[in-house]
């Protein structure tokens, strides 16, 4: 006689068996990535073919049984990285794939077509933010970055946490915009691009050396990596011209008699600006070492090497303990890394380029503006406060399958470990606060306009800067206006109708912050100075 089962013991036979399935989640806010390999081992190279769903019923709660709504087919999966891929959470290369096994292109969370993609793991970054918000950040400032999604991964049935899905950096239209680059193009026009080279982790058949040293370091040898198109798919001729273009720069760079005119036929100075201003902020310790973009176009298309895109944040935005990265005052130069013994070893490039007054200019120029609107504290702020909301329910989960809050690991800091996620934002957001002081007063002081470039022999001299409630202002000849402005422009203070080379000004009604301080002469010629005013 059958017996029928009680429909509570079947209730709870499949919460068990759903528990079991899918570890500790049945339902998220964010996307949810269910992978299955069929058993078979994800390994570092080759990819191995498995099956994806990702579900993302936006704006309601996904489940693990739900319809792949956004993708539900074929992939190669393999893990990624170097360090990362060390760690317990392991990062993942995903090429998405037709049921022959070929490339297919689709347009995840609305990213353009590409059959390239890149799950980031975050053991090392408590926050989660670290790569998605630099990425954020650069494409606020006019560049290309990868577009990022949170999300939680399941791998055969195991729950791994939080991942940052994104694009891998790559030529192609939605991505690194440059021209293709085929092997019989190896003459004229077609010859000069598209590039893509890096500094990174390095062997003898996919990288050359430079001609030059890195500064102080004449016993040590700067490596550049082809990246696209790979070093076996480069034709002679092109891997020739390629390094010819890097070497005349480097020559002209290094110069004894350097023109900046002469290098900025050879460079796009917003983006070597932009890609410096942001790996500072974020203090990155492999922002010239490792991870480290450039790209070339074609001549008839501009022609100049392009800084970044940027990638690989999980060490930034962070005290840790090498070089002099672990600083808790916000203090410190990420570019010096090379004054360190870092491998693989970084350019020197940096270190000449700041020593170009107008080159210092112009980025002392870009930050200060930046810093009224993408770089402010609120804007940053307002994106790791949404974020985190977006995040919290998930980050209970992924710290329930990787116990680490309050816990030393991955890049090894140099403060204290918070024990909630609440504070792992706390700390990052004064991090940041730090760190934006001290860049504030340590950015290179030279900020002038076009029209007073040609009276930069007349000097001034400001002291105390920082500053918290008077200022005098010193110059070899008679001063007649004294005012100060915001960096947007606004008029708060002046002073007119004077006579003398020394003068006092009372600046204690002014509120915190950075601005500038512009002296007009008694001949009518004028200079600009960054003011760093303390609350």
């Amino acid at each position: 006689m059958n017996q029928q089962v009680p429909l509570y013991f079947v209730l709870i036979f499949l919460a068990c068996f759903s528990t079991t399935l899918f570890g500790q989640i049945d339902s998220t806010n964010l996307p949810l990535l269910i992978i299955d390999t069929f058993g078979r081992e994800i390994v570092d190279e080759p990819k191995i073919d498995a099956d994806l769903k990702i579900i993302y019923a936006e704006p309601h709660y996904n489940h693990p049984g739900d319809t792949g709504n956004i993708y539900d087919g074929k992939i190669g999966i393999e893990i990624r990285g170097r360090y990362s891929a060390s760690l317990p959470q392991k990062p993942y290369g995903i090429e998405t794939r037709n049921a022959l096994g070929e490339n297919l292109n689709v347009p995840l969370f609305h990213m353009p077509n590409e059959n390239d993609w890149i799950l980031l793991a975050n053991y090392n970054d408590k926050t989660f933010m670290r790569n998605s918000l630099t990425f954020e950040l650069f494409r606020k400032m006019g560049h290309y970055a990868p577009q990022t999604q949170f999300c939680e991964v399941v791998v055969n049935t195991f729950y791994q946490g939080i991942y940052v899905f994104t694009e891998k950096i790559k030529r192609d239209k939605g991505r690194v915009d440059i021209a293709k680059l085929n092997p019989d193009e190896i003459s004229g026009d077609d010859l000069t691009g598209g590039y893509i080279i890096k500094v990174d982790y390095y062997d003898d058949s996919n990288s050359w050396t430079s001609s030059y040293k890195p500064g102080r370091h004449p016993d040590k040898n700067v490596h550049f990596v082809y990246e696209y198109p790979a070093a076996d798919e480069l034709a002679p001729e092109q891997k020739q011209y390629i390094r010819d273009f890097m070497h005349e720069f480097e020559t002209l760079l290094y110069a004894a008699k350097y023109s900046h005119q002469r290098i900025s036929k050879f460079i796009d100075i917003p983006s070597f600006i932009d890609y410096f201003i942001l790996n500072e902020l974020a203090r990155n310790v492999d922002a010239y070492k490792k991870s480290s973009f450039f790209y070339k176009d074609k001549d008839s298309d501009g022609g100049l090497l392009h800084m970044g895109p940027v990638w690989d944040f999980d060490w930034a935005w962070k005290n840790i303990n090498e070089c002099f990265f672990g600083a808790q005052d916000g203090s410190g130069w990420a570019y010096k890394v090379h004054d360190c013994d870092v491998w693989p070893v970084p350019p020197g490039w940096m270190n000449r380029l700041l020593r170009d007054p107008v080159y210092a200019q112009k980025l002392s120029n870009r930050y200060f503006s930046l810093r009224e609107s993408y770089l402010s504290e609120d804007h940053i702020f307002n994106y790791i406060d949404s974020m985190a909301q977006v995040l919290d329910a998930a980050q209970i989960r992924h710290f329930d399958r990787w116990r680490i809050l309050g816990i030393n690991v991955g890049a090894p800091e140099t403060d204290a470990q918070p024990n909630t996620y609440a504070g792992e934002i706390d700390k990052f957001k004064n991090w940041i606060t730090s760190r934006l002081r001290w860049l504030d007063a340590n950015m290179p002081s030279i900020v002038v306009t076009d029209v007073e470039e040609s009276n930069q022999h007349k000097t001034i001299q400001l002291f105390p800067n920082p500053a918290m409630t008077h200022i005098t202002l010193h110059a070899a000849q008679a001063i007649r206006q004294v005012e100060i402005f915001s960096l947007n422009g606004k008029s708060l203070h002046a002073r007119k109708g004077l006579d003398g080379n020394s003068i006092e000004m009372d600046i204690a009604t002014i509120q915190g912050g950075v601005f500038l301080i512009k002296v007009i002469f008694s001949d009518g010629t004028s200079r600009t100075e960054k003011l760093v005013k303390m609350e």
